[in-house]
């Protein structure tokens, strides 16, 4: 009997019932669930073996689809315990992930080192019963690059050493996140001093009573305090912005930049033993390092390449940056500092903010009240109404869900219904881990009786939470991100595939999957979306056209900086996969500061230790992949630029070009190669013009 009728975390379709998934759950159901989809994996073996042996040929229904529910069962299951991992993180539920992943992991490398499977596909490629379509052969290339990645060429000690290094590899990259978590969280400092908190803007100031009073301190308040300091975005930043008390800012960022780099949470070990295993297994694949593995399935064809428009960036961005450098060390000095002399890591956010008042008199703090997360919803789903013609409304209650603050959304078009989406907006530094991102629940896909199923998507971000009787009132950057975001749930969402290997972000070159989200983000600026959902949480007044333009005004400012810091990630993550082997006598940390040399135009400080939180390159998918960021950027800058060609102001061209994008980008998903797609909504290949343009940096 299938155990998937017996279990909430086996059942293995439709929403998951999250708060019936426990770690007594997942300990007792995913061994039976593994066992299970061994047995059906060794049954369509042996179908196929017989199959070939007989010289009949295969059709797609006999090896993909057979294929794709065994993965589907398992991604159903894996994925809900990974996601609540990720949002609802206890010792309990980490020690049982911990547990089963070994066994995961051996799972799918039995999947991808099949010699059966591996050969059926090939004879599926080259003599099908029926001719593929180019999305199904563009499915198969990928899936026989995926299997000679995972050692599907390898044989005997090859392969066992091989596997190992797998099961290795994921067991450190859940140690290194939960290790970053855990650093993050356990750092608190509590201030008593209304000195200390002279500068913080009272939102910051209810934020950190508010996380005073929960650990402990009953009658903490935002006026007298105390106020308890944490790691976290939404306590953090502030701190760095906003406090006068120059030794707090530096006590914070300190403990910032060293987070997981000490003690039994130091990830150092863990970095080192991660980059030597990625390398011994590209060469055991037949590469030279592990960044050409990854580049093997990008759309950049070589690390030279991905070198090259990285010093393209660069070279623009370094003098800008010094020149913004030395623009806020001469505010400092109009300030009548000390620090000006040696302005610090710890300086730069405090008189950037400080500078950005003065130029553009622009408050980004005091702008957060037109931006209540409501309301921002409601300019997000107007736009995507206007640019993709789909209406999305609240469906909360109708869905099962792992936490209070989490909404649920309906997403239809024509009437007809299309997707749906959970969104968990606030940050959480006890239980969630930090950043946003997208993940799916349910893929599109055809149920063996020809049914749709319509795709779900996780929508995860971190902002500041409410307070008292305030909405989540959300810092401009919060808005980008929470539209960033979106534009991933976008192509998850707005699929029209129908093979769920090449459905959604499914088989998209990791280095294209952020050209919607950095789409996205371009139209909070524009006058309709923003005028859409910038309105006064309390007075419902539309935000001032003047604070409209100094917001535009000031988007470019110290883009030197910004677009130097992610070259820099970018650079590291690359050679630190490319060049760096113990033999060269540098720690990776050592090797990152050689690279700062020319990325940075202020050396990191001896305790900062940024490798060690980087949690997208050791704990993420984004190994020899974080330059994918500006590679995307340039899709996106170029993709945004064809609305500003036919004018931002012109509606009927808006919408059509929206429609474009929609039945381009949006719906092909990764069903064909992303320059394809990418010229079938552009008319031609992309551009770094616009990028360089909307940066402010050709003059440089």
């Amino acid at each position: 009997m299938s155990t998937s009728t017996s279990s909430p975390l086996l059942k293995g379709h439709g929403l998951p019932s999250y708060e019936q998934i426990t770690p007594e759950l997942v300990r007792q159901d995913i061994p039976l669930l593994l066992k299970e989809l061994e047995q059906q994996f060794t049954d369509l073996e042996q179908a196929l073996r017989s199959r070939l042996d007989s010289d009949s040929f295969l059709g797609w229904e006999e090896v993909m689809q057979p294929m794709q529910r065994i993965g589907e069962r398992l991604r159903w299951s894996w994925g809900v315990i990974s996601h609540l991992n990720g949002v609802c993180n206890t010792p309990e539920l980490r020690d049982a992930h911990a547990a089963q992943q070994p066994d995961v992991v051996r799972l799918g490398n039995r999947l991808g080192q099949s010699k059966v499977l591996h050969r059926a596909l090939c004879q599926l490629r080259d003599q099908p019963s029926e001719p593929l379509n180019s999305t199904r052969q563009r499915i198969l290339e990928s899936e026989l690059l995926s299997m000679q990645q995972r050692g599907v060429g390898l044989d005997g000690e090859h392969q066992t050493a091989f596997n190992q290094a797998s099961e290795r590899l994921a067991a450190l990259s859940t140690s290194f996140g939960n290790h970053v978590l855990d650093a993050t969280q356990q750092w608190t400092l509590k201030l008593t001093d209304p000195k200390q908190v002279k500068g913080l803007p009272q939102r910051a100031l209810e934020s950190l009573a508010a996380a005073a009073r929960e650990a402990g301190d009953a009658e903490a308040s935002a006026e007298k305090g105390p106020w308890l300091v944490g790691l976290d975005m939404p306590r953090y930043i502030p701190v760095l912005t906003h406090a006068d008390d120059r030794s707090l800012r530096e006590t914070v960022y300190r403990a910032h930049v060293s987070r997981a780099s000490q003690g039994n949470l130091d990830n150092a070990p863990l970095i080192e033993e991660i980059l030597g295993l990625r390398r011994d297994q590209a060469q055991r694949l037949g590469y030279g390092h592990w960044a050409e593995l990854s580049l093997a399935s990008k759309m950049a064809e070589d690390v030279s390449a991905v070198e090259a428009l990285l010093e393209e960036l660069r070279a623009a961005a370094y003098p800008a940056a010094e020149k913004e450098l030395e623009e806020l060390k001469a505010c400092a000095q109009r300030h009548g500092t000390a620090e000006a002399d040696a302005l610090a890591p710890w300086d730069v956010t405090y008189w950037s903010e400080k500078l950005r008042r003065e130029r553009f008199d622009l408050d980004q703090e005091a702008l957060r009240p037109w931006f209540p997360l409501p309301q921002v919803l409601d300019g997000l789903f107007g736009l995507c109404s206007r640019l993709f013609d789909v209406e999305i409304t609240p469906a909360d209650g109708e869905a099962p869900v792992w936490h209070k603050d989490v909404r649920f959304f309906h997403v239809r078009r024509g009437g007809e219904p299309i997707a749906a989406f959970y969104l968990d907006p606030y940050s959480r530094p006890a239980s969630k881990r930090g950043g946003a991102w997208m993940d799916e629940c349910l893929g599109r896909h055809r149920n063996s009786d020809g049914s749709l199923v319509l795709p779900v998507a996780y929508l995860i971000c971190n902002q500041t939470p409410p307070v008292g009787e305030a909405p989540s009132l959300m810092s401009f950057e919060e808005v980008e991100t929470l539209f960033h975001e979106f534009g991933h749930g976008l192509q998850h969402m707005l699929t029209t595939v129908d093979e769920p290997e090449a459905a959604g972000i499914s088989n998209v070159e990791w280095d294209a999957v952020e050209l919607p989200s950095q789409f996205m983000e371009n139209w909070c600026l524009d006058q309709n979306t923003l005028m859409g959902m910038a309105r006064h949480w309390q007075t419902g007044e539309p935000l001032p056209q003047a604070e409209v333009e100094k917001l535009r005004s000031s988007r470019t400012f110290n883009a030197g900086l910004a677009t130097l810091r992610q070259v820099h990630f970018a650079l590291t993550d690359l050679r630190l996969h490319s060049q760096w082997t113990p033999q060269l006598g540098l720690t990776p940390d050592q090797f990152r500061r050689d690279i700062a040399g020319t990325t940075t135009v202020m050396a990191p400080i001896p305790e900062d230790r940024f490798l060690c939180a980087f949690g997208h390159i050791f704990a993420g998918g984004y190994s020899a992949g974080y330059y994918s960021y500006k590679w995307a950027e340039v899709l996106s800058a170029d993709a945004y630029a064809a609305f500003e060609e036919v004018g931002l102001d012109q509606e009927d061209q808006v919408r059509a070009t929206g429609a474009r994008f929609r039945d381009t980008v949006l719906s092909l998903g990764g069903s064909r190669a992303p320059t394809e797609v990418f010229k079938a909504f552009r008319g031609r290949v992309a551009s770094s013009e616009a990028l360089i343009r909307h940066s402010g940096l050709q003059a440089a």
